[in-house]
Formats: structure tokens, sequence, C-alpha cells
């Protein structure tokens, strides 16, 4: 991008952040937001089953793990056999499951002659055939996720390999924060928390060997979420992760956390995993504005109190809360210019629960690296997948930044989560010329309203709320549901065109009530966000906020009165006692 279209781009975003209008970023034909020198081309405009990680073997081919998978394929290969950037030939394979409408497909990898991917509850692999596209042998199970439960929130499976054979696998917490009942306000959490014992973790397996479950792994390091983007430095020889740091300080403790510190806080966690390190989840976060680990609520934090958590590791570095973390790659490359190299990309996916503020990240970010640590702060390298600015809800960003993979020539390739399209992005700038005015250029695309802090007041999209029921809905449901009640893809359903919101009004009430867990569909889409308890709403706010929910949102059913509320709660506390 020239520097001319570029102003013309931030002044556009400049009045939006003045409320003077939405800054539409994305240009006309497709490309990204980049330092001058980079160039981006569509490899493939869509995949209809989206794709969230990829790998590119040796001889070209990129490999996708793809996310709405069925019996028939879960993997797609794509070829680009004339070199211009566009794929030529595209092949699907590997189907390992039933129909799936959403799923929580996780990571690529080729390691040793094979491609490794995983569900939500398996590692996989298939040993590449040398000259064609499509693995010719049978796929294999490496490690299986073998817990009674099943699948949980924070299931996922990425991977990593050191340079001695061994393989890496995060088991996830099964919770936001270890609290019994889970996700319940003011709920304490377990001490010592039980979960930790299998989940919370990192466990490092042998690569080269079929059919293990947990068992047979080693457990690596722990207090440590949600993981979706981690990879090995081979630089330092470490293992990195990017952590999904926990939700809901508002909803659950909204005497101790304004709305605006639950959109900013707790952070992405950057963190580098040693043999034996602990992160301290659940019972501490990483504040990044104060550049600390404090206690959580759940242990009697208040945002401030440290305690135990000076027993544990910090990150090498907070990037702020929400940004939704899900891929990590270290550029060992020779075509982008020399300060890119043994550094993170990064790819936000960008946040859903940060209302009733803008939703944020949806963007690339570069962390340069020095000796086995940062080197200067982090920087937005790739950006403009949204297309509008401010993202109010989910659902208004036309693209969303997923998977990162790099060719043998160190090109770059980019996957997005909502139409399935990926990029390459090369350089064919001065690399010896490169420096601080291309990458200044890009540093103003932190004042966009998706990447930079808020403003407490002006920021705020329910400040004008016209009613207690519209109040309620944006502190208690629009971080899931969303502003606009669009829901997010795959996670938390839409609230209109649904009979569970204009029909059976007891069976709504209940899941106010008492929550929901499972998978439920709509439309034809699965979600499989949970539905946590709201009881501690009293009847008036539950009635304010059904009546508003069944009325908006292209919905037109009957109000719901205080006395159902009451009634249903009455009997639910009957059968409990």
């Amino acid at each position: 991008m020239k520097f001319a279209q570029f102003s013309k781009v931030w002044i556009i975003c400049f009045f939006a952040v003045l409320g003077l209008s939405r800054c539409a970023e994305q240009p006309s034909n497709g490309t990204l937001l980049l330092p001058d020198g980079f160039k981006s081309v569509i490899a493939i405009d869509s995949v209809p089953e989206r794709i969230r990680h990829m790998a590119v073997s040796d001889a070209g081919i990129l490999y996708g793990n793809l996310r709405n998978s069925d019996e028939k394929a879960g993997v797609i290969a794509v070829a680009d056999t004339d070199n211009d950037g566009e794929a030529d030939i595209i092949e699907k394979f590997g189907g390992y499951r039933s129909r799936q409408s959403w799923s929580y497909s996780t990571a690529m990898r080729i390691y040793n002659g094979y491609i490794y991917f995983s569900s939500e509850l398996v590692v996989y692999r298939y040993k590449l055939t040398p000259g064609t596209m499509v693995p010719e042998g049978e796929m294999e199970v490496v490690v299986t996720d073998d817990h009674e439960h099943g699948k949980h929130e924070h299931i996922g499976k990425p991977i990593a390999f050191d340079n001695e054979g061994h393989l890496y696998v995060p088991f996830g917490a099964p919770s936001n924060a270890c609290q019994e009942p889970k996700r319940t306000p003011g709920a304490p959490g377990l001490d010592p928390c039980p979960q930790l014992e299998h989940h919370g973790g990192v466990w490092r397996f042998d690569a080269n060997k079929l059919g293990q479950t947990q068992k047979d792994g080693y457990k690596y390091a722990s207090g440590i979420r949600s993981v979706v983007a981690m990879d090995w430095n081979s630089a330092d020889e470490n293992l990195y992760i990017v952590m999904h740091g926990r939700d809901d300080l508002l909803r659950l403790f909204p005497n101790k956390y304004t709305p605006w510190e639950s959109a900013l806080l707790p952070s992405e966690e950057f963190i580098r995993v040693t043999e034996g390190s602990n992160f301290g989840w659940p019972y501490c976060y990483y504040d990044q504005m104060q550049g600390k680990k404090v206690l959580g609520p759940e242990y009697g934090g208040d945002g401030e109190i440290i305690g135990r958590c000076a027993e544990f590791d910090d990150p090498i570095i907070g990037f702020p809360g929400h940004w939704a973390p899900n891929d990590l790659v270290f550029y060992q490359g020779d075509q982008f210019p020399e300060r890119y190299k043994n550094g993170a990309f990064i790819a936000f996916h960008g946040s859903t629960n940060r209302a009733p503020y803008p939703q944020s990240g949806y963007f690339v970010a570069f962390v340069p690296f020095k000796d086995g640590a940062p080197n200067g702060d982090w920087e937005v390298f790739a950006d403009g997948f949204a297309g509008v600015d401010p993202i109010e809800s989910v659902k208004d960003a036309h693209f969303r930044p997923m998977g990162i993979a790099f060719d043998k020539d160190g090109a770059m390739y980019l996957s997005d989560s909502v139409k399935g399209r990926i990029w390459k992005i090369t350089f064919d700038g001065d690399k010896a010329a490169f420096g601080k005015e291309e990458l200044a250029k890009m540093e103003k695309r932190k004042t966009a309203t998706h990447i930079r802090t808020p403003d407490k007041v002006n920021d705020n999209l329910g400040r004008n709320a016209s009613s207690q029921g519209e109040a309620t809905y944006y502190t208690y449901c629009s971080t899931c549901h969303q502003k606009d009640g669009r829901g997010a893809p795959g996670r938390f359903p839409p609230l209109a065109n649904t009979d569970w919101v204009s029909g059976d009004k007891e069976r709504l009430i209940k899941i106010i009530l008492e929550g929901m867990e499972g998978s439920i569909e709509i439309n034809g889409e699965a979600y499989n966000g949970v539905m946590p308890q709201h009881s501690f709403l009293s009847d008036k706010e539950i009635s304010g906020v059904l009546t508003y929910i069944r009325s908006n949102f292209g919905n037109d059913a009957s109000a719901i009165e205080v006395h159902e509320i009451s009634k249903i709660r009455n009997s639910i506390r009957e059968k409990t006692n």
C-alpha cells in the first residue's frame, strides 16, 4: 500500500474514532494493510468448510485443517503450479468424523515426513507421499484425549515439536477459573484446584509413537488455561505459547470490576514455557496495564492483591484481553527483511466478549526476537481483515485471521475463519533499505479502534440504553450474543429467528436461571459456547432482559412478566430442596 493510500485510510479511521463515521478499511481488491515492500495476493478466495491451521511441505503443497469437517474430508491440500500465488489445484481428504457444522479442529504441522493435525480429542498424522498432494497411506492416531468427560471448554489440541523428537500437546482447563458451580457470580474457586492434575497444562509425548493417551505423556508445564497458539522456537530451543486469558470479570464480580476493566483484562499472555514452569491459572492472572500478576477474584483478589501470585512465572509480553491469539509461528525464512528472522508472528482472531466496548484484535502482530527474548515492542504486521472500524459485533468483521504458515522460500500464508480465504504474502522491496519509515506507517494502525485502548465513556456502546432490560442485556448478554444479537459463529447462537427465544417461555426462563451445557443447533449451525446460569439476576431484571430480547433483533414475541419468573424460580427451588 502506498503512503497516500495508507494516509487516506488512517484519516477515515480517525474520523470514525470521533464517531463521525465507520471506517471501511478493506481495499476493494481485497489486499491487506502491510508494511511497505510487502504485498498480498488471494491464494484462495473461499473454502466453504473454512480453514483453521496450515502447514506447507517442502514440495510447496499447503495443507489446512478444515473447520467444518465430515466423514469425507478433514484436510485440504492446495497447489500453486504456475507460481503466481493463486491456487490451481485443490484436493480434500482425511475424513475422520461424521459431519460437523462446527468443530474445534486445531493444529497442522509437518514433522519428519508426516503431516500432523488434530480434532478436539485426537492428534492424527499421515505419511507424506513424494510426488502426490494427497497422502496414500492410512491415517494414524498419535494421541487420544481419553477422559470420560469428552469435549469441554478449551479443548483445542495445538501441537509443537522440539529438536529431540518430542511432541507437545496442551490439555486445556475445563472451566473458566475452577469455580464450582462454574461461571457462577461470586462463587469461590476450588482450592487447591483439582482440575490441574489432568488439565491446565502442557504434556510432552514421543512424536514417533502411535496410540498414546495422556498417561503416556509427561506433564511439562502447568497453570495454563487455554491454548490455541503454540510453537517451538528452534533459535533458542524453547516452547512458546500465547495463552487465552480468563473471561467474565464483570459478570462474575461486578462489585470488583468495571465494564472497562473487564473488556481489557486479563492479559493474553505470551509465555516462554520451560520444563516445570507454572503460570498460575486459576489462582492468578496477568494485568498488562499494571505490569504484574494479581490474585483472581475467586481466590480473594480485588485486582490489586498479588498474594501467592509472586510464586508463579510471568509472561514475556502481556497483550490486551480477549484478542484471541489463535496461531503463533516463529519465522525461519529468508525472504522477509533480516529483522523478521526468528521473530514471532501471532494471529489475533479477535474478541467476542469485549462488550459493552467495541471488539478488538482482528490483526496479525509481529514480535521481534534477539537472543531468545523479545527485542522491542510488538508491531502491527497485517491489518484490514475486519473491513470496518469500530467492530461493534463479531459478525461485522468481513474476515478474521486464523492460521499462519510459511513455505520453504519464506513466503507467508494467512487463513481466514469467516469465508475460508487464504492470502499469500511476499516481500518484493529492498530488504537492505527496510527500516523505521516502513514500521512507522504500521505503528499508526495502533490508533484504530480495534487495537487501541477504548475510551471509558465515549466508546461504551451501551451508554445510551433506553430501558432497564436493554442495560441488563449490554452488561450480561452482549458479551456473548453481541450488540446486534447475531452471536458469534460456532460459539454463541443468534437471538433472532429461533424458537429458543420466541417460543416456549418456561424453557427460556429455565435457561436463564439454570444455564445450559452442551451443543445446540440453530438454523443448521452448531454452537458450543456454554450458557452460564444467571439466577443472580432479580426477577425484575430477568423479566426486563427477556422482554427486550423477545421484542428486538427482529423478534416480535410477547413480554415475560415478573410473576412468570417468580413461579419458575420457586418450582426450581422446591425440586432442589
